[in-house]
């Protein structure tokens, strides 16, 4: 059976959001990044014709928000809540630095489900739903303006989160065949013969060219369908000649 995903214990909790597309852009963000569990707290216009347009293709995730009166509710059964803000705050627990702090909230999903809340668009989490959670987590930005939107903070904490947890990886390319050096010295030959046919090449006085042509291709590492597409474009120009 396939373990599941820590992602799938996380939960991102969005408190007193004024702006429906801000909803609909962070299911989108979320969903990218394999985190599926929306929970909204009294926002001030849910569900929204431009919620949906602007979660795109993750119109799902909306589906399935819980949407609850109060942030202890959101909070009720979680083990570990996560508080976002850039601002710093005179309270018990100092802000930490998401990208140090993704992996603790990943082990936190052995234990139990996990919560990433952010506040209000225009004035973030108030102290008190700051001290409602156990840890408090800043994206490092610029000082001179350190507002991210809240679908972008929202982005960035899921991403450090998939990231800790090794969740995707850069998609592999696809196999290639090198050329080998029976195709490059096929290819050095040909052009030779194009190059001297067409008077650029004096095969008297060489000089250093086709020491510099092979640099060339080394450099190109070509493959072996690129090396039959330049002869077929050496063979159209001898034939234009």
């Amino acid at each position: 059976m396939k373990a599941q995903s820590p992602l799938a214990r996380v939960a991102v909790v969005l408190s007193r959001t004024s702006h429906p597309g801000n909803i609909g852009a962070a299911a989108r963000a979320m969903k990218t990044m394999g985190v599926v569990d929306l929970v909204l707290v009294a926002p001030r216009h849910f569900p929204h014709a431009e919620a949906t347009a602007l979660a795109a293709g993750a119109a799902d995730v909306l589906e399935r928000a819980r949407v609850v009166p109060t942030l202890a509710e959101a909070l009720a059964g979680r083990t570990l809540a996560i508080g976002f803000s850039a601002r710093g705050r005179d309270l018990s627990h100092c802000a930490r630095d998401w990208r140090s702090a993704a992996p603790e909230a990943i082990a936190a999903t052995i234990d139990g489900p996990v919560a990433l809340v952010f506040g209000n668009e225009t004035s973030g989490l108030s102290n008190e739903e700051l001290l409602a959670c156990q840890r408090h987590a800043c994206i490092p930005a610029n000082p001179d303006y350190q507002s991210l939107n809240l679908a972008a903070a929202v982005q960035v904490a899921c991403y450090e989160l998939a990231l800790a947890a090794g969740a995707f990886r850069v998609p592999e390319r696809a196999p290639r065949t090198p050329a080998t050096g029976a195709d490059l010295e096929a290819l050095h030959a040909h052009l030779n013969a194009v190059l001297v046919a067409s008077g650029f090449l004096d095969p008297a006085e060489p000089g250093r060219l086709d020491e510099r042509m092979r640099r060339l291709a080394a450099r190109l590492d070509l493959e072996t369908e690129e090396v039959a597409i330049l002869h077929g474009m050496l063979d159209a120009l001898a034939r234009r000649r």
